[in-house]
């Protein structure tokens, strides 16, 4: 590697998706696993995922105006590219869109849990959108991880 900007968007890779991998599919498992309080465990997770979804968008950010700057044009054509931009804008869907849903539903449920509420079929419902878009965005983590050169 030439210069500074691409250790550190080797270092931002490293962070968006290993924090993405570490969290939704080690992290909250063993949250829920080992919580008795499923409650808890949901906004302990929930908290964890915000923190990411801001990591998300600023490694995001970086990596898309870097590739551009390193390559120019030629970041169009490019896998890693299009990866990370469509990794932050679901980040950002996700983050702006679907979690307030979330959020909205657990609160219309108080002072039940939304599990137990009239609102668990909708809460459920948006839970499994939410978590096939993270699903999606890990994949493509897979991209950045594996195409990172700026060839």
């Amino acid at each position: 590697m030439r210069n500074l900007s691409q250790y550190f968007a080797r270092i931002a890779v490293t962070l968006w998706v290993g924090g993405i991998w570490a969290i939704g599919y080690i992290t909250a498992p063993v949250l829920f696993g080992s919580l008795s309080d499923k409650q808890l465990a949901g906004n302990l997770a929930g908290n964890m995922f915000s923190v990411m979804a801001y990591v998300g968008i600023v490694c995001g950010v970086y990596l898309i105006l870097q590739r551009l700057a390193a390559v120019g044009g030629a970041a169009f054509k490019q896998a890693f590219f299009w990866a990370a931009l469509v990794m932050l804008l679901l980040t950002l869907a996700g983050h702006f869109g679907i979690q307030p849903i979330l959020e909205s539903l657990k609160q219309q449920a108080m002072p039940k849990a939304v599990m137990e509420s009239i609102f668990h079929d909708r809460f459920v419902r948006w839970h499994g959108i939410s978590s096939i878009v993270y699903l999606i965005e890990s994949l493509l983590g897979l991209v950045l991880v594996f195409k990172q050169t700026n060839k």
